[in-house]
C-alpha cells in the first residue's frame, strides 16, 4: 500500500533538533564535569543517552519514511528511465525535497563538530590548570 507522506509540524522538527543538541551538549559538557564536579558524570551522561534514543529514533524513522515512499512509488526506476512522472509522484518528489530542505541535520552536525572541538579544547585546558 503506497503512504502518503507528509512533512512533520515546525515545532516536532525543531523539538527534535534541541533534544539531540541537548545531548550532543551534555556528552561534551561530560569532560569539563570529570574535571570540575565528576558527581555530575553519571547524571549527564544519562541526559546524554536519554536523548540520543529518541532524537536517533526520530531521525530513523524519517529515514526510512523517505525511502519507503522512494520505494513505494518507484522514482529512482522511473527517474532512470525518463518516465513521466504523474501528478503523485510529483508530490512525492516535492515531499522528499521538502523534507530534506527543511531538515536542520545539517545544522546539527555543524554544531556537533564545533562542540566535539571546544569539548576537546576544554579537557586539554583543564588538563594543564591540574
Amino acid at each position: 500500500m503506497k503512504m502518503r507522506p507528509h512533512i512533520m509540524p515546525k515545532y516536532v522538527i525543531y523539538g527534535f533538533f534541541v533534544i539531540g543538541l541537548i545531548s550532543a551538549i551534555a556528552f561534551r559538557a561530560i569532560i569539563v564535569f570529570q574535571h570540575l564536579e565528576p558527581s555530575w558524570v553519571r547524571p549527564v551522561w544519562y541526559a546524554g543517552i536519554v536523548g540520543y534514543i529518541f532524537f536517533f529514533l526520530y531521525r530513523y524513522r524519517i529515514t526510512k519514511k523517505r525511502k519507503k515512499a522512494i520505494d513505494d512509488f518507484q522514482l529512482i526506476d522511473k527517474v532512470k528511465a525518463n518516465a513521466c512522472l504523474t501528478e503523485e509522484d510529483r508530490e512525492i518528489v516535492l515531499y522528499l525535497l521538502s523534507s530534506i530542505k527543511s531538515s536542520p541535520e545539517d545544522l546539527n552536525y555543524a554544531i556537533i563538530f564545533i562542540l566535539s572541538i571546544l569539548a576537546i579544547l576544554a579537557d586539554i585546558f583543564l588538563s594543564i590548570l591540574r
